[in-house]
């Protein structure tokens, strides 16, 4: 039951990274949403590896074909069920780690979990290739969110030292998100994504990797979404967040920050704007009181770890024989995986505030 998520939506991921495919099963949507398979593309795109050296030169398109709970372009409201090809797997280069443990990765986890029948092959289903589903799951809830004009968008914060500018946690708009949605290097500064490819350029000639932090945010979300105690909206967000591999923190609003404030500087005076409508002078709390959607725009930043495996010998261990190892990883890897993971974090927030939406009167 790891690989399933269920809150009124539920998201099924099956596949390892070798293997013939990977796909995603997802139930409840609600019926008769228009899908734009082409929008679809647009969106798995975003994902895939880029051409600038700065990721894995593992080719594969991504597209996943769709078996069921579609007809005539429309959610039949049955299950919807979509594969994906795995066409460009090297797996002969994963012979030598088969009982040794890369370090940074789940192989020795794994196999203890296991008992050592799990597929090690790219990380099997530990693999960030499972994002793919994750991202194709969160494209579908995305279109039917943005007909109902609600956006989700994200930005690569930093990369290792280097920031980008920030959205506007008050007044970041619809715009806002699209300007920056298929940049090719997706940030708001093309001055400050210049310097991050560089430094992830110099990362790979080194044979080291870099790690970061992208900023989410969704606007449009209407106040009252979410429930307190564990229906949180920050829970079910939090928990497909860190089904994205390479995930190691989340905060939202002022996030820790918070702990050198005051109260009355944490606290985000309340008023009425201009429209009557109730808002917030400021934003640390991110859009979300006692789990619970205040109207104001949702935000949140993911700290992704540098990539695991890196072209360089590490002391490990071979946990069948239990001994001291040597590991000289090889294969095709990303520098910087923080690019590809942009469209991941969108895709959990959209199927988590889809999910919640379900509740809200007159949505479907």
């Amino acid at each position: 039951m790891s690989s399933l998520w269920n809150n009124r939506i539920s998201i099924s991921i099956f596949g390892e990274s070798h293997g013939p495919a990977i796909g995603v099963i997802i139930d409840n949507l609600p019926p008769g949403e228009y899908i734009d398979v082409e929008e679809l593309g647009r969106f798995m795109a975003r994902r895939a590896p880029k051409k600038d050296g700065t990721t894995t030169s593992r080719s594969e398109k991504d597209m996943p074909q769709i078996l069921s709970g579609v007809f005539n372009d429309r959610t039949t409201g049955t299950p919807l069920c979509a594969f994906i090809q795995n066409t460009d797997t090297h797996s002969g280069d994963y012979s030598n780690i088969s009982r040794l443990a890369r370090p940074g990765h789940a192989d020795y986890t794994g196999a203890v979990r296991y008992k050592g029948f799990n597929d090690v092959r790219g990380g099997g289903h530990f693999s960030g290739r499972l994002t793919a589903p994750l991202c194709f799951a969160g494209a579908v809830c995305g279109q039917i969110l943005e007909r109902r004009g609600i956006y989700t968008g994200a930005h690569i914060a930093s990369i290792h030292e280097i920031k980008d500018a920030s959205f506007d946690h008050v007044n970041v708009t619809r715009q806002d998100i699209l300007d920056v949605r298929y940049k090719e290097f997706p940030v708001i500064s093309d001055k400050k994504g210049e310097l991050m490819k560089e430094d992830i350029q110099n990362a790979r000639m080194e044979c080291e990797s870099l790690g970061g932090i992208i900023e989410c945010v969704a606007v449009n979300v209407p106040a009252g979404i979410g429930s307190p105690i564990f229906e949180g909206l920050e829970n079910s967000i939090a928990q497909l967040i860190f089904g994205i591999p390479a995930v190691k923190g989340l905060e939202f609003g002022a996030g820790f920050e918070v702990a050198k404030m005051v109260g009355s500087t944490n606290n985000d005076e309340f008023y009425v704007d201009e429209k009557g409508h109730v808002v917030t002078k400021t934003n640390n709390h991110g859009g979300i009181l006692g789990g619970i959607s205040s109207g104001m725009p949702i935000t949140l930043n993911v700290a992704i770890k540098p990539t695991p495996s890196i072209a360089q010998e590490q002391n490990t261990v071979d946990y069948h024989d239990v001994k001291n190892e040597v590991l000289s990883i090889k294969g095709r890897h990303d520098p910087c995986i923080v690019p590809r993971a942009v469209p991941c974090v969108e895709a959990a927030v959209n199927i988590a505030l889809l999910a919640h939406m379900l509740d809200y009167p007159n949505f479907c």
